[in-house]
């Protein structure tokens, strides 16, 4: 099954399909499938931690709260898909 491929112009898991394409503010890497975010604490930006799970179709989730963008690297993440 091919996957999408995250880009700077991917529409944000919480924008509809009417909205802006807008790039995330912040991309992290990361290699579980499942990953928190409580928002930029040395810029003031906190926010309540959150917990996301990244769907192995999309390869990525936004934070609700500040936009960030989680990117799996699909071949280095533990528990694969």
């Amino acid at each position: 099954m091919a996957h999408a491929t995250p880009t700077d112009q991917s529409l944000s898991t919480n924008q509809d399909g009417e909205s802006e394409l807008l790039p995330a503010p912040a991309t992290e890497v990361v290699t579980t499938w499942k990953v928190s975010c409580s928002g930029d604490e040395s810029m003031g930006m906190g926010h309540p931690l959150v917990w996301m799970a990244i769907s192995p179709d999309i390869g990525w989730v936004d934070c609700g709260y500040c936009d960030k963008r989680f990117v799996v690297d699909r071949e280095k993440a533990l528990g694969g898909h």
